[in-house]
């Protein structure tokens, strides 16, 4: 109740400070369009951000003079303030090391980069590491269940941790921080698969409907109408249901009928994209004249349609990733997705949500089920960083 009261009050006094930091911004600078043009919500925006950083700068300090049981509830919040430090110092030496080593386009690139795009690479190639060699990195076995079951977080064998396990294990005995590295492995690992081909088959299909038009583009047109006005986690947790009887039956994991089933519904944004990029296109004088010389189809579309069209598509595939992402997500939390023993982050986020019912003995231990969904969110955040600094190259616009 205090915590809620202590964060309504920063809600209401921001106001407040936000009027008088604008006043006194007025005041200092004589005026100036920008303190002068600056909107109420902008004002108020400030003041909550300063306070918000105030409110962690001092929980941090009190952090370091805890002792005892305070001191591990602190755990998670010190692990992920330092983890943020971490990650802000290697993306600026990742941007200065990238603006004096590669080519001459790599270095043009990485000297137009802003720290938000640099951070967000950064977490991508991490993540695709971790992915990667997650076999190699990861000190225990996605599915070993190990002697030791519900060990605390924080690895202090006074509060019931252990340092073999710095992030507990789960109900089970599993380690928790294997489970974390194999999940990199398994959600994003089959969410880069599915997004493809989605984008294999929505691409195809909506250059297709563009190039020729006529009955075939609005065949394809109306099933996309029908296809995206059912909700598109309704649709895919209703066939996911349907698929797991066949999975049982046809002896195919449940993870190919996933695959299959969220690539076909986000297919049909991808399609929206693709025809109406492709619609702009086809009217150019280039295709005409391609049409002129003889050109066929295959050609017309990776030749003239698909180089023009690249900017927008590789923008859409970042967003598309995220929500294929999170849609994987959302289906093993409701347990119609991947499938255990295999480690995913949103079965271990409903694993791990009974944890949370010991928060008054055991807060450190209640903060497990933040860690798959942290891994989830830093993943989205990092690749909107990127997708937002591609949208803004390939608007033309400059800063």
């Amino acid at each position: 109740m205090n915590t809620l009261l202590m964060i309504l009050a920063i809600f209401v006094m921001a106001l407040p400070l936000g009027l008088g930091f604008r006043f006194a911004g007025q005041s200092a600078t004589g005026n100036k369009p920008y303190f002068r043009d600056m909107g109420t919500g902008v004002a108020y925006g400030f003041a909550l951000g300063a306070m918000l950083l105030a409110v962690i700068a001092y929980l941090y300090i009190v952090s370091w003079f805890a002792t005892g049981p305070e001191a591990n509830k602190y755990f998670f919040f010190r692990v992920a303030l330092h983890g943020l430090a971490i990650f802000a110092v290697a993306s600026i030496i990742f941007k200065e090391f990238g603006k004096r080593v590669g080519t001459a386009a790599t270095r043009k690139l990485f000297r137009s980069m802003p720290l938000t795009a640099s951070f967000g690479v950064l977490t991508i190639i991490l993540y695709a590491i971790l992915s990667i060699f997650a076999g190699v990195i990861a000190p225990y076995g996605q599915e070993e269940i190990l002697a030791a079951a519900n060990v605390v977080p924080g690895g202090d064998p006074a509060m019931g941790g252990n340092p073999e396990y710095p992030l507990g294990t789960d109900q089970i005995g599993r380690d928790i921080l294997s489970r974390l590295i194999y999940g990199a492995q398994n959600t994003v690992g089959i969410a880069f698969v599915t997004t493809c081909l989605a984008f294999f088959i929505g691409g195809t299909l909506g250059f297709l409907a563009a190039t020729l038009g006529g009955w075939l583009d609005q065949l394809l047109s109306r099933a996309v109408d029908v296809l995206m006005a059912i909700p598109a986690l309704i649709f895919a947790l209703l066939l996911m249901t349907i698929a797991s009887v066949w999975a049982n039956q046809l002896g195919i994991p449940l993870t190919y009928f996933m695959v299959v089933i969220i690539a076909v519904i986000d297919s049909t944004r991808v399609f929206r994209l693709a025809r109406a990029v492709g619609q702009n296109i086809v009217v150019m004088d280039y295709i005409e004249a391609a049409k002129l010389r003889g050109e066929g189809l295959g050609y017309l579309i990776f030749k003239e349609i698909l180089p023009n069209a690249t900017a927008p598509l590789l923008a859409e595939f970042g967003l598309r990733f995220c929500f294929v992402f999170l849609t994987i997500a959302s289906l093993s939390f409701l347990g119609v997705g991947i499938q255990p023993p295999l480690a995913d982050w949103g079965t271990m986020v409903k694993d791990l949500s009974q944890f949370i019912n010991f928060a008054a003995f055991a807060p450190q231990v209640a903060a497990a089920p933040l860690l798959a969904a942290g891994a989830i969110a830093l993943l989205t955040v990092a690749v909107n960083f990127v997708v937002d600094w591609m949208l803004h190259k390939s608007s033309g616009l400059k800063e």
